[in-house]
Order: structure tokens, then sequence, then C-alpha cells
């Protein structure tokens, strides 16, 4: 990842402590990132309708009085694959594991080493990849197709057209890899990670995704999202479209 790479990046930092949010602030500013900061869970959603969807957050667990960070976790993945690095001071085993099984891609205990956190930062980053739509309120694919991840809703011809929180994670997780084949078994571990999922289950939602954005005058022709049997999906570039 360059230097060039890292200032596209931009990441949202949740802790209801001020003092480790200028750490957490800083500390990747630093290194090159763009940085928002929300001080519960509430005001961090308010933040994602505001201003769009980061590329990475970074979330406490424990933010009295208001929704804890696995709750705005849940929230966030009704509509998105967003990753979640957990910052916390809670090290019981219990709340680890259910954290790396359920929210997060990676779990930091407090205090913390801000290099060590940025390093961390990056390589999520890195395996994640690279989110090819300028992130905003509302992502426009084209002239035809602009997505309202918050609001789980596609804007078709300028007509709106809701989406399940499955299919607008699905459209997420392939708009986050545009231009690439993202592999079958990949989005069945995202989409359903504590569950058995089959090819057939992902079928059902990819087309009645691809019905509700596709154009239906040239079902031959996808526009948006193409498949490659036995291998997976695969959404196309903005300048292709």
């Amino acid at each position: 990842m360059s230097d060039s790479d890292i200032n596209n990046y931009r990441i949202l930092a949740v802790d209801d402590d001020p003092f480790n949010l200028r750490i957490v602030g800083h500390a990747l500013e630093q290194s090159g990132y763009r940085v928002m900061t929300a001080g519960s869970g509430e005001e961090a959603l308010s933040v994602i309708t505001q201003y769009g969807l980061p590329h990475l957050a970074i979330v406490d667990i424990h933010m009295p009085p208001g929704m804890s960070g696995f709750e705005f976790c849940r929230s966030i993945h009704q509509f998105s694959d967003l990753p979640v690095i957990m910052l916390t001071a809670v090290n019981e085993e219990s709340t680890v594991v259910e954290g790396l099984e359920e929210h997060a891609e990676d779990y930091i205990i407090k205090p913390f080493n801000p290099g060590e956190l940025t390093a961390r930062v990056r390589r999520v980053l890195q395996r994640m990849g690279d989110f090819a739509y300028e992130l905003q309120s509302l992502t426009r694919v084209d002239e035809r197709l602009v997505i309202d991840f918050p609001s789980r809703q596609a804007l078709v011809n300028d007509k709106p057209v809701s989406l399940t929180p499955t299919e607008t994670k699905l459209l997420y997780i392939l708009m986050r890899s545009a231009g690439h084949t993202v592999n079958t078994d990949f989005i069945l571990r995202r989409l359903w990670p504590l569950e058995p999922a089959y090819e057939d289950r992902l079928h059902v939602h990819m087309h009645r995704l691809r019905r509700k954005i596709e154009d239906k005058q040239d079902k031959s022709r996808p526009r948006y999202i193409s498949s490659e049997r036995g291998v997976g999906y695969t959404f196309r570039r903005i300048t292709d479209a």
C-alpha cells in the first residue's frame, strides 16, 4: 500500500473517551489517513448517514449510556461489509471470541501502542481491498444507478428501489472489489459467517438483486454484475459502465 493509496482511505473512530479519540486520530493522520470521529455508536451512524461509509471503523465496545460497539457493528452490517477493528479495554475471552467471530477483523486491547494500531489498520485494509467508488452519502455508480447504503436503497433512473439487508451487503462486497472477480466462497463467508451457506442460497439473492438494478430490457448482457461459472461474480468498474 503506497502513500497515495493511504491518502484515499477514510477511517471512522468511535469511542466515548475524547482522549482515546485524539490518540487514535493523531496516529492515523500522521500516517496519512483521513479520520472522522464519533463519541457514540449513535453519533457514528449519523456521521455515516451524512458523509457516507468509511473504508474502516475502529470501535470501542462499552460506550454508555447508548448502544455498545457490538450493537453498532450489527447496525452497519445490515447495509455493508465495513471492516471493523475493536479497540477496547475488555479482555474477557468470551467477548474477544464474539468480537472476532461475529463483528470484527481484529481486536486490540487498551492501553494500546499507536504504531501497532496503525500497522493493524494497514493490514486489514490490504486484506479487504480498495473501494472503487467515492464513498459519499449517495454512492454514484453511473448516470443510471446510485446506491444509498445506510437507507438500503438504490436509485435506478431516479426511481427508488428498496434493497434487503442481504442484497445491500452483497452489493457492497462486490462494489468494494469492482473490476475484480469476487470468489463465491468469500462472499458466502462474509454474508453468513456463523452458519452453513451454499451457492444456491447466494444465487437466489443475486438473482433478486440483479432484477432490481439491471436493465430489464437486455437481460443477456448485465450492465453491472457479471458471473463466472464456478468462480464468482464481478461488479464492473464505473469507468467501464
